[in-house]
């Protein structure tokens, strides 16, 4: 396959300011919007997981089915995954019982199992590859195995750990600061520090969202669960239209 085929197939942003902006921003909708729906409503974490994710296997379907990269598609699907990674996280660390801990080292074990089996299966798990349906499903859950596994890391930093809101997000926005340094000081693999930032953005996306919209005597800020969900939904949006995301360049 030459380049420009290669490159026009593409459906993944490129890694960008601007991609770590809106991912940071759509896991911290993934938490408040999660909550809303399976809290605010009172539908429970159970069926609000059955919802996001008829939503997230709808929106995964649609983006292996397209034939290029579409902004508007890419992060609502990455969206989908905050989404339903909140509401399963919180029902198998809350209402199944296995606590946090429990939660958070069935995750982990879950998303690296994905990325072994990827990397056997298509030898790379690096995102230049995603350009065929296979990488792409692995791609996908991938990121949903991340983005649940952050919402109990979250949880449990901020909760069990009692670092509070403020504590925890500084504790995950230090570690990706590192990794920050670690990309343009070391020789460290670039996928590698891909999948570290990728996954440690949720975690503080989710105590952000939590600091947002939990109680005053809660370490909260006490905003509506709408409310904030829409300010994140506009934000991205606005970000999607005024800043041209161009697809990533694919490799051989």
């Amino acid at each position: 396959m030459n380049s420009t085929a290669a490159h026009r197939l593409s459906k993944v942003p490129e890694v960008t300011l601007i991609f770590w902006i809106i991912k940071i921003a759509a896991t911290t909708l993934g938490e408040s919007g999660g909550d809303a729906v399976s809290m605010s409503m009172n539908l429970g974490y159970l069926v609000a997981t059955a919802i996001f994710a008829a939503i997230f296997l709808a929106a995964v379907f649609a983006q292996i089915k397209a034939k290029q990269f579409h902004p508007a598609l890419y992060w609502a699907t990455i969206i989908a995954t905050t989404t339903v990674g909140t509401t399963l996280a919180d029902f198998a660390d809350r209402s199944l019982g296995i606590g946090y801990a429990g939660g958070s080292s069935l995750l982990l074990i879950l998303l690296m199992g994905s990325l072994a089996i990827w990397y056997r299966s298509l030898g790379s798990i690096s995102v230049d590859t995603v350009n065929s349906p296979k990488a792409e499903m692995f791609y996908w859950l991938t990121i949903m195995f991340s983005q649940t596994l952050g919402t109990a890391l979250g949880d449990w930093t901020a909760d069990t750990a009692g670092l509070g809101y403020t504590g925890a997000a500084l504790v995950f926005g230090g570690l990706l600061a590192l990794l920050v340094a670690a990309y343009y000081r070391t020789a460290i693999s670039r996928t590698a520090l891909f999948w570290g930032a990728f996954i440690l953005t949720r975690p503080l996306g989710a105590v952000v969202g939590d600091f947002l919209d939990k109680p005053l005597n809660a370490g909260g800020l006490a905003l509506s669960r709408y409310s904030a969900s829409l300010a994140l939904f506009a934000f991205i949006l606005t970000c999607i239209l005024f800043f041209r995301q161009k697809p990533a360049k694919q490799g051989h």
